[in-house]
């Protein structure tokens, strides 16, 4: 989820549980007519949610040099993130779906199940590089529908004065992070803010707690699930971390980062240049904290998948494939990651930016392991997510203990 994530800086779009069912009944003959005459495309028509007015600009530079890369012009649109899914159901209905289709990776699922994206193999395009878990949040049913130029996940951000003057360790385990918490707390400040509101951004900030203690989105009523909740739940209740968290996403939490409120924080690597402008903050950004020394750390990813529409126009969708090809090779993946403080997903060019912007070390480094939030459950990831951030909401508020708020999303998610 780019700010998801993902999301992640955008949170998931909201009618994404109903995406399938629409889509089923709109069908596959959906997308823009063929071109007339000779058959020769010179146009294409692209669709995102990258409505930020740099952002946009940046896209519209990519999509418009990969278009004339492959012999067309592209006609780029963005709608508000919100908007998005629903903009492309009405399109699916009406038969005018877009040659290149943007998509939150959770949302790929939907819309691949319903029949009407072209597997990328069609066109001979390939993921070859790229890092598995990225590859797979653009796969369903062992079929790649999409490709991500670039990924995000999340990282610990802390305020090194903060943690000097406590006299405690930058925290690699959890012990370390409840220490550190405790120990920069103070009148004023809090030791660590996360997003814990209920929305879609509370889950994907605790899945990496959950996640890294084995815990397993299928079957949320485990030790471990609870266990990981219990951390956040104490450490709220041992005033290390602000009750008001239940209503904070993730910009709220930024900006009490931010302004010397909190020590540390759980965020995205969009926070960056921000960060990098506040002239009176001297801050560090690492993985963040495992369960116990030696633990693998587990993180969600974030971030948008490019797809090819089943149009009605086989030469169109052969051109589209051509500019998707573009937009995820090496030279494209840089800039965007340099751009937009993202991951590339191929490992080797990650490694080389990792090299080159020391900030994003932690990220890169995160994202080897990341995996889609979609991978376990496929299209019905919306429905348990849901759960997640609802049992999130009940154990820090204490009006249940972590196991009974699991135990009532086990059972919302599954329908039993």
């Amino acid at each position: 989820m780019k700010a998801p994530a993902g999301p992640p800086k955008r949170p998931f779009a909201a009618l994404a549980a109903a995406v399938a069912l629409v889509l089923v009944t709109a069908g596959c003959g959906t997308g823009a007519p063929a071109d007339s005459g000779n058959g020769r495309v010179t146009s294409l028509t692209a669709l995102d949610y990258y409505t930020d007015t740099a952002e946009h600009a940046h896209w519209g530079e990519l999509l418009t040099s990969c278009g004339r890369k492959a012999g067309v012009s592209v006609e780029h649109r963005s709608v508000p993130a919100p908007s998005l899914v629903p903009t492309a159901l009405r399109q699916a209905q009406a038969g005018t779906l877009p040659d290149l289709l943007m998509l939150d990776n959770p949302d790929l699922q939907q819309f691949a199940r319903s029949g009407v994206l072209t597997p990328l193999r069609e066109h001979g395009v390939r993921g070859d590089g790229f890092g598995a878990g990225i590859l797979s949040a653009g796969t369903y049913q062992g079929e790649a529908y999409g490709l991500a130029p670039t990924a995000n996940t999340l990282a610990l951000f802390y305020d090194k004065a903060a943690l000097a003057e406590a006299g405690v360790p930058v925290p690699r385990t959890w012990e370390e992070l409840r220490k550190a918490a405790a120990a920069t707390t103070r009148p004023g400040r809090y030791g660590l803010a996360v997003d814990a509101d209920a929305s879609f951004e509370a889950t994907f900030q605790f899945l990496p707690f959950l996640w890294s203690n084995g815990g397993d989105e299928r079957h949320l009523d485990t030790p471990q699930a609870a266990e990981a909740l219990r951390l956040w739940t104490g450490l709220v209740r041992d005033g290390a971390m602000s009750r008001s968290v239940l209503g904070w996403n993730q910009a709220d939490v930024h900006e009490q980062f931010l302004g010397g409120k909190a020590a540390m924080m759980v965020n995205g690597p969009w926070r960056i240049p921000a960060l990098e402008a506040a002239k009176d903050l001297d801050w560090g950004v690492v993985p963040l904290p495992v369960p116990r020394a030696g633990d693998t750390l587990v993180t969600p990813l974030g971030g948008e998948v490019w797809t090819v529409p089943r149009t009605g126009s086989e030469a169109r969708r052969k051109k589209a494939a051509e500019v998707l090809a573009c937009l995820n090779e090496p030279a494209s993946m840089l800039a965007l990651a340099r751009w937009h403080h993202t991951v590339p997903s191929r490992r080797d060019v990650a490694a080389r930016y990792a090299e080159q912007v020391p900030a994003m070390a932690a990220f890169v480094r995160s994202t080897e392991g990341a995996r889609a939030r979609t991978r376990e459950l496929g299209p019905d990831w919306p429905r348990t997510a849901a759960a997640i951030h609802t049992a999130v909401q009940a154990a820090v508020s204490g009006q249940q203990t972590p196991e009974e708020a699991l135990r009532r999303a086990q059972r919302a998610a599954t329908g039993s």
